[in-house]
């Protein structure tokens, strides 16, 4: 298999969002199967005095070589994502992620994560969300030189 060059990340335009939180809510539904947003959903929007800042997973790839049982991969299209047939629900990427991006809910014991689905960024109606693609290189950082890579 050829390995990604390029993977589609987040980006926030902070001073068009308005905190109505509809980008949450359709992470939710891609995940959960539910509208409720909050701890069901890989994008956060918190606020901050006048201000919006999100916080999701930027697909740099260190809590791959984290998982003790190899259920993170990085895809074919650059997207890391978590097999949660794999899945020990150990929680150490929760644990480990240096931007707080790997999520757990009480809903069930696999943790979760932006997988760049998109389904946010058609949900915001004041397109403060989009897709852009990056150059892998210019982003991934692996913690061993194992699975990462």
């Amino acid at each position: 298999m050829d390995k990604p060059t390029t993977v589609k990340i987040l980006k926030f335009n902070q001073e068009k969002c308005n905190g109505c939180l509809e980008c949450e809510k359709a992470c939710s539904q891609i995940h959960f199967k539910t509208k409720e947003g909050k701890d069901k959903s890989a994008i956060k929007i918190i606020k901050k005095g006048n201000i919006y800042e999100m916080n999701v997973c930027d697909q740099r790839g260190l809590c791959i070589d984290m998982c003790p049982v190899g259920a993170l991969t990085r895809r074919k299209n650059g997207v890391v994502l978590l097999d949660k047939n794999i899945c020990i629900g150990c929680q150490a990427c929760v644990g480990f992620c240096p931007i707080n991006a790997m999520r757990k809910s009480d809903a069930r014991i696999e943790p979760f994560k932006c997988i760049s689905c998109g389904s946010c960024v058609k949900a915001c109606p004041e397109q403060a969300l989009e897709l852009v693609e990056v150059k892998l290189d210019n982003i991934k950082q692996v913690v061993y030189h194992k699975q990462g890579v």
